[in-house]
């Protein structure tokens, strides 16, 4: 076959883009990335680049190094190349491994773990017998390892397969196991690493030596080389989540040993051995092997999260900072939009929150749900050390975790240490405490709520400690007890708690640390949430100490004010209407508006906390509608000219989809504050607002799908007149997006088009011959919805909704369906809390029954536990209730008692208290 050989002009070419790619001038960077990014569609620049790293030794290295980095993020090209291209690269980088220069055999060994993943090892054995070899030779076995290592943390599954009758691990797992007893420290950590990162995924071929394994790691688990015994903790974490049952008949020894690892010299050591606490506290199964634990490891966790001196070098900083602007890198990216339309369920069962303040210091989600957060930032250390995962963040989420599982016995466990570390003299110990109390705040608030009525004003009264980590942690700690201190008890608890802990967070909103502004504002946000109504009386003094923030925050602070800002208006809702608020708060937000382009980043923030403030503004909100429904209707047609022209030329950068996002759900905030006020606004706008709404509806990007729905949904409450001649195109694209089983990213799309299903038939009216045409079209599609057993629970509810709404309005169409969802339609809902919606779906429920009583029979009981569930019905909706209950009682009163008989006591009671049957 063939060898392939460079060109000479193209060499060069690529060889002086190289050379220049070092200049660190930005306009001469931007032209170099473009000429890189176009050299991608050359067919054989992989072999260019390899050619450069592995044959051009007169080349400065820096040049080969750039050339390697280079080839490695163009691995996947490998793919498409010829084979005497691929055949070159692979064995240039091969050759390359064994270059004289370091800094040479480094990028080579970052490229042959690119390359391996992306053509997978079966398809390049000889690569792996080659790395093999060289782990028996002193010279660059230790190259040869590093390679393995990264490939077993990168791709497992990719090295745990049958390649020709063999499996590589059933060699390469022994020979990992016989290098742990190294001389070279390097090599035992290598392979403790290696092997533990087969544990995950199962690998038989690890798990034939599980017990070999295990002795290799009790063996180094004394070892003097602290990257050794990380990797030993890292191990036995992986090792308790996979395999428990390997590790439980040694759990004494090994407990033993990750307590000592815990409060090992070394961080990282201590890091991964407290993971494994982490680890053991999340699966509910190992709970009683933990339980006789408590005692030693909740005060060792306690001890961990004492600031370290290391992480007091980054954080002390400047105690009086807010007048020092950020630095952009200070400025993680936030997640904007996305308007989702769910109900809310009774109790504690309602677990899809969404994001949660502040855990630990930083924003945080517990729950895995549709939002496509990146939650991946542990390596983004910045500026700030406090982004980064380390022990303190770790020992405290360990903490919450054991919180949740054994609540009061853990504080038991606690009291006495947190009581000595409160009032110690050490502020250290102090901070950590408070970090502590924050930390189990979840877990035991039953326990705890006896020593809060002396724990909160400690609290109220740190927060006027000198130092400032002591101030920002009392104000998250104090936020975690939010729910508590505004509970309307009576007067003296408001008087005690509430009032105080309101005038000490909004007095660190104002401080001049702009860590405590941060941490002050996010827990007065989440006081707002707890609050609710019981805030209006003091909405004066909260708005002007809100508004003194806008004078006195820098960029990164800004942001979270938007926020509260934002949650405020949700909470009070039309109290903020009064005029005089209005006078406060819309000044500030105006100059905020008027300083801002059309594209700068700023504004997407500043719009939503806009969307929150129109809907609780209502009326009030007029006189700044035409400017801001003007700006909003801009954004979003010049944002769909600017996906159009992308979508035309793919070299462009795609456009950021939150400005589009936040500006849709700005006009529902519009929608719903101001309803018909918005008609003169709508009718005088080019494009036309439906225009434009109908193209963001088939929008590939599924956030601002979501948007679209949700302002569908607002525009039929709150304009219905002016929304239903633009309807015929509308519903078209709605009944597309009903789908059982959409991707990932379009559930909350589907759960908003769903929703604004409802809202239209509603509108529309009873037997409406317009709407008619869609009822068939838009039940065969919400019916497999409601019935498929993988939709996430909020699209089970919504279609629900939807379909009870459908029928009240078109029951003679809707009724002969009824023997299809009964059921599911009344296990969606009957946990629902009692509200406007749920009230109209089940009285299309009953309407339903009242024209097809013989579609419920089979799902009775179901039927009858939803209505009980109900504890306020509107006076129709119980009276529909009694009428259905006392029509099948009368129909067959012996078949009635009978079938009511097997229902459980407590459904029974209730239907014979609140309805005499």
């Amino acid at each position: 076959m063939a060898t392939w050989t460079p060109q000479p002009a193209g060499l060069q070419e690529i060889l002086q883009t190289i050379r220049d790619s070092t200049i660190t001038q930005n306009k001469i960077q931007r032209t170099i990335t473009h000429k890189l990014n176009n050299f991608t569609r050359v067919p054989d620049y992989i072999a260019y680049l390899a050619y450069i790293l592995s044959a051009l030794p007169q080349e400065e290295d820096q040049v080969r190094t750039i050339a390697g980095y280079l080839l490695k993020n163009n691995a996947r090209l490998i793919l498409s190349a010829s084979p005497e291209v691929a055949t070159y690269a692979k064995s240039a980088v091969l050759s390359a491994f064994s270059d004289s220069s370091t800094l040479i055999r480094t990028a080579a060994g970052q490229d042959i773990v690119a390359f391996l993943g992306v053509l997978e090892p079966r398809n390049w054995t000889d690569c792996l017998q080659q790395l093999l070899v060289m782990l028996d030779d002193p010279d660059r076995q230790e190259a040869a390892f590093s390679v393995f290592e990264k490939a077993c943390e990168d791709f497992p599954r990719k090295l745990d397969v049958d390649i020709n009758g063999t499996r590589p691990l059933d060699f390469m797992i022994p020979k990992f196991l016989v290098l742990s007893e190294h001389p070279s420290p390097k090599m035992r950590s290598h392979a403790v690493a290696c092997l533990s990162y087969f544990v995950p995924v199962n690998s038989q071929s690890l798990f034939a030596h599980i017990d070999n394994f295990i002795a290799c790691l009790f063996k180094r688990a004394s070892d003097e080389d602290p990257n050794v015994r990380r990797h030993v903790c890292q191990a036995l974490v992986l090792l308790l989540a996979a395999r428990p049952d390997k590790l439980m008949p040694e759990m004494a020894n090994v407990a033993e040993y990750m307590l000592y690892s815990t409060k090992d010299k070394n961080e990282t050591v201590a890091l991964e051995a407290c993971e494994f606490w982490l680890t053991f506290a999340e699966d509910p199964d190992l709970a009683p092997y933990l339980r006789p634990l408590l005692g030693r490891v909740a005060p060792v966790l306690l001890d961990c999260m004492v600031y370290g001196e290391d992480d007091l070098i980054w954080l002390e900083g400047d105690t009086e900072d807010t007048n020092i602007p950020d630095k952009e890198s200070d400025i993680k990216p936030r997640h904007y939009g996305g308007k989702a339309h769910g109900l809310e369920r009774e109790g504690p069962a309602n677990g899809e929150e969404g994001a949660k303040r502040g855990a630990y210091g930083e924003e945080n989600l517990d729950d895995e749900d549709e939002d496509d957060y990146d939650l991946d930032d542990d390596d983004d250390f910045a500026d700030d050390m406090s982004t980064e995962w380390n022990l303190r963040k770790c020992a405290a989420a360990a903490l919450d975790v054991l919180a949740v599982r054994f609540g009061a016995e853990l504080l038991n466990v606690l009291l006495a240490p947190l009581k000595d570390k409160l009032w110690s003299t050490d502020w250290l110990e102090r901070e950590s405490a408070i970090l502590a109390l924050g930390a189990m705040a979840e877990g035991c608030i039953d326990a705890i709520e006896e020593h809060l009525k002396v724990l909160v004003p400690y609290l109220i009264n740190t927060l006027n400690d000198p130092k400032p980590l002591v101030r920002s942690i009392t104000c998250w700690t104090l936020g975690r007890y939010a729910s508590w201190c505004t509970q309307p008890i009576s007067e003296e608890h408001k008087n005690q708690y509430f009032i105080p802990t309101m005038e000490g967070l909004l007095r660190m909103v104002l401080d001049d640390n702009k860590r405590v502004q941060e941490a002050g504002c996010s827990a007065f946000a989440t006081l707002e949430e707890d609050a609710g109504i019981e805030l209006v009386p003091y909405l004066e003094p909260v708005l002007r100490n809100l508004v003194f923030a806008f004078q006195k925050y820098q960029h990164k602070n800004m942001l979270i004010l938007y926020d509260a800002v934002g949650t405020l208006a949700d909470s009070v809702g039309r109290a903020l209407s009064n005029p005089s608020y209005v006078e406060i708060l819309m000044p500030p937000l105006t100059a905020r508006w008027n300083k801002l382009q059309d594209d700068d980043e700023d504004l997407i923030p500043l719009l939503e906390c806009l969307a929150s403030v129109t809907i609780a503004m209502g009326p009030g909100f007029a006189p700044y509608a035409p400017l801001v429904f003007q700006r909003c209707m801009n954004i979003v047609h010049n944002q769909l000219l600017c996906y159009q022209a992308y979508q035309q030329n793919p070299e462009l950068d795609e456009p950021d989809k939150s400005f589009l996002v936040v500006s849709l759900d700005l006009l529902s905030g519009l929608a719903q504050g101001l309803g018909m006020g918005l008609e003169a606004l709508i009718s005088q706008t080019q494009p036309n607002l439906f225009q434009l709404l109908t193209v963001c509806l088939k929008h590939p990007q599924a956030p601002v799908r979501q948007s679209a729905y949700a302002l569908v949904g607002d525009l039929a409450m709150g304009c219905f007149t002016l929304l239903r001649p633009h309807l015929q195109a509308i519903m078209n694209e709605l009944i597309l997006q009903l789908d059982p089983e959409p991707k990932i990213e379009f559930i909350s799309a589907c759960n908003n088009a769903a929703w604004s299903v409802g809202e239209v038939a509603l509108r529309y009216g009873r037997d409406d011959p317009e709407f008619q045409q869609w009822v068939n079209p838009l039940i065969s599609r919400l019916i497999p919805i409601l019935l498929h057993p993988k939709a996430p629970r909020s699209l089970h509810e919504n279609a629900a909704v939807s379909i009870g709404r459908i029928g009240l309005m078109h029951p003679v169409l809707v009724a002969p369906h009824l023997p299809e969802f009964a059921q599911a339609w009344c296990q969606a809902l009957y946990e629902i809390r009692d509200n406007e919606e749920k009230d109209s779906a089940f009285r299309g429920l009953c309407t339903l029954v009242q024209g097809n009583p013989a579609g419920i029979a089979k799902s009775l009981l179901w039927f009858c536990n939803a209505i009980v569930r109900w504890n306020t019905p509107s006076p129709e909706l119980n009276t529909m209730f009694a009428q259905l209950l006392t029509g099948f009682r009368n129909h067959d009163p012996d078949g009635w008692r009978a079938q009511v008989s097997t229902f459980p006591p407590a459904i029974q009671e209730r239907l014979a208290t609140r309805y005499g049957v």
